[in-house]
């Protein structure tokens, strides 16, 4: 059975490390994040955390059941992240749009821990807001329950999947990173008419677009769908 979490206020009363850092859930998420960043998921670790926090590992454990508790704080920041200084404007459109962006950028700007946490389900506070945030723009733009939460499927799904996606391409070597980009123009820009008329054709605009992330046209094409049924619903 796992060891239960220490509370918050118990925790703030323990004695610095021997740097004199004060442990918090915060500071452990954005060391986790740092080192991420710097050495991939192989390197997040209670002994490397324990290492750069200069605080035993065991201490880890006052404040996450185990390092898969761990990363779901990692993902709920993420969220925290993207949720920062937003507010509705009663613009439903606008609304969906811009939390859309900003969680796919939250993501993507961490693309190592984004790879740990897309796919999972925290149930942690910024998680639940957002959440919470998503439906309501939808039901106080009038749209019925059920597609309601059709629509936040979709919408919730395709911002992380193309996190995700995105996140895995900025997380290859750069070199590789180079290599997938120039193929565009190294292969698919010098294949022949004869044989594959409809690739050279658009190879020019392929080499172009193809670079860059397809999320915002996406997340338009959805939101023209749901404003096409909304207006059915009329």
């Amino acid at each position: 059975m796992p060891k239960p979490v220490v509370p918050e206020d118990k925790r703030r009363r323990r004695r610095p490390t021997k740097s004199g850092t004060v442990l918090s859930e915060a500071l452990i998420v954005e060391t986790a994040l740092r080192l991420l960043r710097e050495h991939g998921s192989a390197g997040l670790t209670a002994r490397r955390l324990g290492l750069a926090l200069d605080a035993d590992p065991s201490t880890l454990y006052r404040y996450f059941r185990g390092m898969d508790d761990l990363t779901l704080a990692i993902g709920d920041a993420l969220i925290a992240q993207a949720l920062r200084g937003w507010r509705p404007t009663g613009e439903w459109r606008a609304d969906l749009r811009t939390v859309g962006l900003r969680i796919h950028a939250a993501y993507v700007a961490h693309p190592q821990a984004a790879l740990l946490t897309t796919n999972r389900v925290t149930g942690r506070a910024n998680e639940l807001a957002a959440d919470e945030a998503v439906l309501d723009v939808l039901r106080t733009a009038g749209f019925p329950l059920p597609e309601t939460v059709r629509i936040y499927h979709a919408f919730i799904d395709q911002t992380l999947a193309f996190a995700a996606l995105d996140a895995a391409s900025l997380a290859l070597p750069s070199a590789a990173l180079r290599a997938d980009e120039a193929m565009w123009r190294s292969t698919y820009a010098r294949l022949p008419r004869t044989t594959h008329p409809r690739i050279a054709e658009a190879a020019p605009l392929l080499a172009t677009r193809m670079v860059t992330s397809a999320y915002p046209t996406a997340l338009e094409m959805l939101l023209d769908s749901a404003q096409a049924r909304l207006d059915g619903e009329s």
